[in-house]
Formats: C-alpha cells, structure tokens, sequence
C-alpha cells in the first residue's frame, strides 16, 4: 500500500490536483482497482469495458461481416472481469480495443473494422490485465518455438510470428482465406461390417510426413484394399512430433501435417478412391497450451470455477487436464468441435479417445473405472444423438472404451462401435505359445452384442505391441522350425493369424506396416517418439507376400457376405484353430495349426464332397469330418461354392 500511494503522489503532484488528504485516499482506492501489472511486466491500466449483449450473428470465434472489412470476435468467459481483443489491427494495445460483456457476465465480444478480407490478422484476448491468450475456436494458430520447424513444402507461406510484439500462441483470422472445392460430393460410406480400417499416423508414414506425401500413397493403400482411413488426431497439439494425444487447438489442423485445404484434397482424394476418412478425436482431456486452461487455473491445475475442466481427474488413465462432460459449457464445446469437422471436413467418422473417460464419477483404478455407468452412458448417448442429427447417412462413431460388457452392449445397441483388442492373445498364438492363445474375444456374441457391425476388431493399433516385434524376439520353437529370430517363418505366421482375423464378421482394423510385418519396438525412440519408415520393407519378397496375403483376405472378406453370417461356430483355443460359417448353401472353414509342431485336425465340416481352398488345392472329403494332419503355421479357406 505505501508504495501505491507514493505512486499516487507523484501522480497528483505531476496533475497539480493534490487538494486534501481524502482526495488522495479516493484516488488510492481508484488506482488499486485501474492499475494492473502486464503479463510482460509493464504496468497496464485495465480496459474500460462496457455491457452489452451479443449481436445477431455472433458465435464463438470470428464472424466476419461487411464483406469481410469487419469482424465480430466473441470469448466465452464467465467471471472475469476485463477482456480486451489485441492484434496487428491495433498494434498489439491492450487499451485500443476493450470487449463488451454480456449481461450475463459469461460472453466477451467486439466487432472491429477497417480489415483487409485478404490479409491474415494476428491476434488474442488480453483477460484481467495479466494473461494473454489465443482464440479457442481458432482455425489456425501460430507457435514462436515450434513454427520454425515446418518446412515450406508442407505449409507454403506460412505467417510469421509476432515477434516482440507479444509472447504466447497466437491465433489467425482471415475472412477471405483460400477455400477448398470439392470433387467428389456423393461418396457412399463402406457398410460398416465390410469396414477395413487403416489406422495411420502422418508423422511416421512417410518422411515428408504431411497430407501431400500421404496421398501420394492411395495406390499402395487401395493396392491393400482398405476402405478407410483413420488418422492419428490432426488438430494442433503440443509440438510437432507427437501422437496427438495432447492437444490443444480444437478447430485448427496441426500445420506440421500441412494446410487446411491440404487436409481436404487428402479426404477428398480418399472419397474419389471409395475409402472413408475417420477422425482420432481427443475429448477426454486437454493440455496446457489450451486457453481453456489458461483462462481458469492456479500455476497447477484448473481452478474450481473453470467451465470446462475437473480441477482433479476423475480417472487413473487421465492425461492433462480432465474434461468435465457433465458440465454445459463442456458439452456445447464438444458438439462444437464434432459438427465443425463433419461439416468444414467431410469427415465420416470419429474415433473417440479414451470414451471411458467421459464420466464424473471418480475412480482409482481400472477395476472401478469400468464398472456399469449409467451417467457416462447418458453423455454418449446424447453425444451420438447430436451426431445423427448433423449427418445420419451411416457415419461411424467409434469408442476406445473398454468398460463393462454390459455397457458397451448399451452403447452397440446404440449404434455405436466398439474397439476390440486382441492383440495379446492373438500374439500369444503367432509366437506359438498356445496356453492364453485363445482370440475368441473377436466374435460379437461374446460381448453379447446383437449385431457383428458394432465391433471394431483388431490385432495391432497405435497403443500396442508390434506383433511382428515379438513373434522375432520370443518366439516358440520345435527342431528346425523357428519362429524367434527367422523373419520368413515369424512372417508366415503373421499370414496365418490374419487368414482368422478377416474371417471373423464384423468391422476391422490395421495398423499401419502391419501388412508388411513391421517388427521394429513401440519402445523404439520412446513410446511416442519418431519411429523408423520402412517403405523398403516393400521389396522384401517375404514381406511384400504378406502384404499380398492381407489383400486377398480384405477382398474376400469384402466380396463375400459369407464372412458377415450370424451362424458361426469355431475352436480357437489349442494348437488347431477353426471358424466355420454357413450362409444359404455356401459354408467356409478356415482352420491352421499354430503350433511349433505337426497337428492333427478333426473338425465337422457339415458335409461330404468337394471343396475349393482360396489360398490352394481344394479337397474331396469321403465323409463331413475334415481330419488331415497341419504342418506348423499351415492354414487353409475351405468353402463349397467359390468365393470371389
């Protein structure tokens, strides 16, 4: 306080108005309240705002108006007390340009003029005299330390940060920014049953890692036959090399990937090729650069006021901060993010990260966090209601949930789609260790599902072991048949876990280089850090045969609604493995040996005669039991009619 009123009285002596000693302590009061310390350490008079509800046309982020010589710019922010828009249209002044507050107190908005529709504005809110933060709903955003990174062939012309004129991300605005025109505006999106997913990450596919290096991929991907693509989440987050997983920007694509339109030629080209695009959507939690945390927390964590975030996660699986999905403001800001990209990207589906951590009830280990949750199934449900309401036309909302069976059923039942990870006991029977080799876990019914279409099975994903990696490095073996340390025969037996794998009905996923045999550890470089791009894997015949294999059991499994069928019946526990499935006339039998040794099957095919092998010689069977010794790693696809 002393050093206040020293500051006062020098501030009355150099205005001659020093009168009387209650004057002074008037003015005392006034400047305490008036005068705020800068983030930069200057001293800064908070601006005046005054009150006023929104404008018509006013939303979240930027409208542009007048042709685009003018903007409204709107901040939801409750409880605070001053808000100031700053930027190159004021030189960065954080007294030029004070925001008016709703009645309400929870929006900030202004509309500036005089703009350029051409030019690209930097700016950002300036809040209580003492935070500079970007837009939220920015579409794209600039970095003063990670920027300098990106080359001009992935982003040609990209703005350069303010420099000295301000600290912190940035956001862009633009009115008449460069717009995408689509070609392909009927594309059909796959039956969700005949669903080949290929999950990729731009970074580590190829070494240009951008949208223009990817598509210069399609021809290999539709080589493979996929039908959709599921990227690694693409809006900005923390850094440059980086999984996605901690984002920060919601609206704006991440600029190490390449440019807005860059993003939609890419799912436009797809669309032109029949394969979908689906979306690695973050909504569990956010990270630090997030103005959303910025806006409400104590140096450590969200503060009790935020409108957003639980100032403790709820989970033992939370990274950064913890989305509150019961809160309102969270909810609106959700389905904000979902419909901009379904509508701004054509995009034709989700896959939601960590979808079990959308609850409120809080949890200390996994074993309580995935007990039955009636309150997380309401928000899933209401979130997927939303997304039927913006495009009904057969867009895939899948969940990384992994919660009680008897909530995922609920979720199934409505309409979502469910990951299904096999990957350690899939792996158990490629390395030919059979005693936890049983995949059984791939059928819909054991989940209790009514329907195939909601399962999204898999035998490798970003999160989990390469398979290859370990059939390699511990592998079964029996005399001269080696698994460990033999590519050619830890290859075979990648082939025959995928002949089983597209022969289970429903929806399907691959991970990136798996059709190749990819062996190289997800420790590699860290967990999340930059892994090897082997496209020379592709001329390695033993390699390029499986990725040959892989296409084959996608077609069939695409071209013959027989691998759809309700009526299964199968054995994948021991060393011979069997699905057999029946439609009209026609049954397949797909059944190999995952033992390191000779194995005799007896399996009831339903009928005598012949029967076509698509993957070699067909057989004469005297009577309906199949009963023919297997070599390690031998598998067969018996069918009675051909299968295309």
């Amino acid at each position: 306080m002393k050093k206040i009123i020293n500051r006062v009285a020098l501030c009355l002596h150099e205005t001659k108005r020093a009168k009387t000693i209650i004057y002074l302590l008037l003015l005392v009061t006034a400047f305490s309240t008036a005068c705020k310390k800068a983030s930069d350490g200057g001293v800064e008079p908070t601006p005046t705002n005054q009150k006023a509800d929104l404008p018509a046309g006013a939303k979240d982020g930027v409208v542009f108006i007048n042709n685009g010589t003018s903007a409204i710019v709107t901040l939801y922010a409750p409880n605070k007390t001053s808000v100031a828009l700053i930027g190159e249209f004021n030189t960065w002044s954080v007294t030029a340009t004070p925001m008016k507050n709703t009645t309400d107190g929870n929006y900030w908005w202004v509309q500036i003029d005089n703009l350029n529709p051409a030019n690209e504005y930097a700016y950002q809110f300036y809040v209580d005299g003492n935070l500079k933060v970007a837009d939220p709903y920015s579409e794209k955003v600039l970095d003063p330390d990670n920027d300098q990174y990106i080359s001009a062939a992935t982003y040609p012309n990209l703005k350069i940060y303010p420099t000295g004129k301000t600290t912190g991300i940035v956001s862009v605005m633009q009115a008449n920014q460069p717009t995408y025109t689509w070609k392909n505006n009927s594309f059909t999106r796959p039956d969700r049953n005949n669903l080949v997913i290929y999950e990729l990450l731009v970074r580590d596919f190829t070494t240009d890692h951008n949208y223009a290096s990817t598509l210069a991929k399609l021809d290999y991907l539709t080589g493979l036959g996929i039908n959709a693509i599921e990227l690694m989440p693409v809006n900005e987050f923390e850094g440059n090399l980086s999984w996605g997983y901690n984002p920060s920007f919601y609206f704006a694509p991440d600029k190490y990937y390449g440019t807005k339109t860059a993003l939609q030629n890419f799912i436009d080209e797809c669309h032109g090729r029949g394969i979908a695009v689906i979306m690695d959507m973050v909504l569990n939690h956010s990270f630090g650069q997030s103005p959303m945390v910025q806006l409400y927390f104590d140096g450590s964590k969200p503060t009790a006021n935020s409108p957003w975030f639980n100032v403790d996660a709820k989970h033992p699986f939370n990274v950064g901060y913890d989305f509150n999905h019961e809160s309102p403001a969270t909810k609106k800001f959700s389905k904000d993010v979902m419909k901009f990209w379904m509508l701004q990207y054509k995009i034709d589906g989700f896959r939601f990260d960590l979808s079990k951590g959308f609850t409120q009830k809080a949890s200390t280990d996994d074993a309580q966090f995935r007990l039955y949750d009636a309150s997380r199934i309401a928000i899933w449900k209401d979130y997927n209601a939303f997304i039927k309401s913006v495009d009904a036309n057969n867009f895939y909302v899948i969940l990384e949930h992994f919660a009680e069976q008897s909530e995922e059923k609920v979720l199934a039942d409505d309409g979502m789609m469910l990951w299904n990870n096999l990957n350690y006991n899939m792996n158990e029977a490629t390395m030919g260790w059979l005693d936890n080799s049983n995949f059984q876990w791939g059928f819909y019914a054991n989940h209790g599902f009514t329907k195939s279409d909601g399962l999204v099975t898999y035998g490798e994903s970003h999160d989990e072991e390469r398979l290859n990696f370990k059939n390699i490095t511990y592998g079964n073996a029996s005399g001269s048949y080696v698994i460990k340390g033999n590519l050619a025969t830890s290859l075979k037996r990648e082939e025959l876990a995928a002949a089983f794998l597209f022969s289970i009905p429903g929806p399907k996923m691959v991970w990136q280089f798996g059709e190749l045999g990819y062996d190289i550890n997800i420790d590699f470089n860290d967990r999340t850090g930059e892994k090897p791009i082997k496209w020379d894997y592709y001329s390695d015949p033993s390699r390029k045969a499986l990725y040959d294999a892989y296409a084959k059991f996608i077609r069939l499994k695409k071209n013959n609604s027989i691998f759809n069928s309700t009526s299964s019946t199968y054995n994948l526990a021991g060393g011979i493995k069997y699905i057999k499935l029946t439609e009209g006339s026609n049954t397949v039998v797909v059944v190999g040996n995952f033992d390191v040794v000779n194995q005799t099957a007896n399996i009831d095919f339903g009928s005598a005669g012949s029967w076509i092998d698509a993957v070699g010689t067909g057989i004469n069977l005297n009577t309906s039991i199949y009963a023919q010794t297997l070599a390690p790693g031998e598998y067969h696809i018996f069918s009675k009619t051909a299968l295309k």
